[in-house]
């Protein structure tokens, strides 16, 4: 159903613009995130990221009447992660391997088509984007070869295209390196440590902000068994690269503001925690890491941390709050000792200067995986009697972490949202199943938050992993490897909708339980619905009140990212991407479907 920018699109498009002009997306406007609901205008609908829809057309009452609208397919069938951003009637979607579209939110017709030429073919992370930014007369994307690149709004061509590493680093693991006798070194090699990025940038105040991933990302290898198709990951003990970073670039010309690299040069090794902050014993050799440090002190230069999550910002305080993924090598701790501090963190940056004001480390010395994925969301909090500014984020782990947010502060945990076992238990020669794995608890799929009742909604999984760690010997000029694998089980693998009461500590409101882990995303609506989509290819729609799934629709491919609702002449709709998810081996597709009430 692709369309073309001739004939009569080409008028639409020079209307549309027109329309554009009249009314800029500016600081102003982003900063009001659009109360009436009409727009999607950023990654998580509003700065606070709390993918809350106030529109109530479609309600609880009636949603069983959403029907397809209009589908736009790409003709690009590949994992699909993006966030449409909605713009005055004109929806802003990237697609996979970091192309963009404009298309008319009426109808799905292609107003305009920017076809990313990559610098290299050797993807660390493979083809998902998951949004673009739309602000001051310009479409911002960061690619998957690691650039930050800046359309024009009204006609796709591109104003400015800049690096955001000086080169991209080679792979240095193999899967010859593993035991001769592990049966995962014959397996395909699906991705690597590298340098890419697919967040969506978030703009304010003249500022493009956007981070880099892959560096703590580790080998991926394809499935060896057809009930279980996510592969196996290795980290190996040394093969690290550099580290990762958030930076701010300027929306005029593309010149990088300022940088926080996302391991610290000073303090990377922390207080070696015995703990977490929320209390949860770690099992870690911390005699042994204390007598590494002296050779080992200087491994924050290639410790990982990568920026997988659009930031949250609190523009009255000028505050970003960033995520900062696993440490590199991935699982394998031998050469990096200490808490590997900012990774596995909240970190709270000053927007004008990147410099932190505070850090909260979920897991210090992470052997897990377990990623700061899925994005802050910003709410007010009551609490004791008054009433103060939080932030939210859904834990890998399974908890959901509730802070203050002026000073990083844990207020509370809420109950696990996903069943735990060997939670932080050190990863063995004889294997170790753990739950949650490295995939989550909640992955990087965005939770919501209803400002009315409080309520966060968090799409997760249940998806254990057995953890190994194996050492080949030194031979001849070879010399010795050490390596941790994580590896799906066989055994029940489902996904979780949780409701979790943000004003009652955390405690979980209600659960639906899926099929399949939930990879994704969540909206909330003001029609008292939440929707989220599943691999198996449905988007369904859940009452928010009780969790009672009340409508669902089959797209034909997994529905693996985050639903958006916007409004056009009277007419609210539904969108989301169904294109699949290649590591969990979900059907591929390249649709974006979009549905109104019949």
């Amino acid at each position: 159903m692709r369309t073309s920018i001739l004939g009569g699109g080409l008028a639409l498009l020079l209307a549309l613009g027109s329309a554009i002009a009249a009314a800029p997306t500016d600081d102003e406007r982003l900063l009001g995130g659009d109360p009436g609901g009409a727009n999607w205008l950023s990654y998580g609908r509003d700065y606070g990221n709390q993918r809350f829809s106030p529109l109530t057309q479609i309600s609880a009452g009636n949603v069983e009447r959403l029907a397809p609208a209009w589908i736009y397919q790409s003709g690009v069938a590949a994992t699909f992660q993006a966030t449409p951003i909605v713009v005055d009637g004109v929806i802003y979607l990237s697609l996979p391997f970091s192309d963009v579209v404009a298309l008319d939110g009426r109808s799905g017709r292609e107003l305009w088509r920017y076809r990313h030429q990559r610098r290299t073919q050797a993807l660390c992370c493979g083809p998902a984007n998951r949004g673009v930014a739309v602000a001051y007369g310009k479409v911002f994307i960061g690619t998957v070869d690691a650039r930050l690149v800046a359309l024009d709004q009204e006609s796709g061509k591109p104003v400015w295209d800049i690096p955001l590493v000086d080169e991209l680093p080679t792979r240095t693991e193999r899967t010859d390196q593993l035991a001769s006798d592990d049966p995962l070194r014959g397996q395909k090699t699906t991705g690597a440590t590298g340098v890419g990025a697919n967040m969506a940038p978030l703009v304010h105040r003249g500022k493009v902000i956007i981070g880099i991933t892959g560096v703590g990302y580790g080998l991926h290898l394809e499935g060896r068994r057809p009930d279980a198709p996510l592969g196996a990951v290795v980290g190996i003990a040394g093969q690290s690269q550099r580290a990762g970073f958030y930076a701010a670039f300027d929306a005029v010309s593309g010149r990088r503001l300022w940088q926080f690299d996302t391991t610290a040069s000073q303090g990377w090794e922390g207080e070696f925690r015995t703990h977490t902050p929320d209390g949860a014993p770690l099992e870690r050799d911390i005699a042994r890491e204390r007598a590494d440090l002296a050779k080992a002190g200087d491994a924050w230069k290639r410790g990982g941390g990568s920026a997988w999550t659009t930031p949250a910002l609190d523009a009255e305080r000028g505050l970003l709050f960033v995520g900062v993924g696993n440490p590199s090598p991935q699982m394998d701790d031998t050469s990096r000792p200490g808490d590997n501090l900012y990774t596995v963190s909240i970190v709270a940056l000053e927007l004008e200067t990147g410099a932190v004001r505070w850090h909260f480390q979920e897991v210090p010395h992470d052997m897990w995986g377990y990623d700061v994925a899925s994005p802050a969301m910003l709410f007010d909090l009551p609490w004791q009697g008054r009433t103060l500014p939080a932030l939210a984020q859904a834990g890998k782990t399974g908890w959901l972490y509730v802070l203050d947010r002026r000073d990083g502060r844990l207020l509370y945990r809420s109950e696990a949202f996903v069943p735990q076992s060997n939670l932080f238990r050190r990863p063995t020669p004889e294997g170790i199943v753990i739950a949650p794995g490295g995939g989550g608890g909640a992955n990087w799929s965005p939770a919501a938050l209803d400002p009315r009742t409080g309520l966060a909604y968090v799409a997760a999984m249940h998806l254990p992993m057995r953890y190994t760690v194996k050492e080949v010997a030194a031979q001849g000029d070879a010399p010795a490897v050490r390596y941790t694998a994580m590896e799906p089980v066989r055994g029940p693998t489902w996904g979780t909708l949780t409701a979790i009461d943000t004003r009652n500590q955390g405690r979980i409101r209600w659960q639906a339980r899926t099929a399949t882990p939930l990879i994704g995303g969540v909206l909330a609506t003001a029609g008292n619905l939440v929707f989220t989509g599943e691999g198996d290819g449905h988007l369904a729609a859940y009452d928010a009140a009780s969790g009672e799934r009340l409508w669902q629709f089959n797209c034909g491919a997994g529905v693996n990212a985050p639903p958006i609702s916007y409004e056009i002449d009277g007419q609210q709709y539904i969108a989301v991407a169904a294109g699949g998810n290649a590591l969990f081996g979900y059907r591929q597709g390249d649709a974006l479907m979009v549905f109104r009430l019949r």
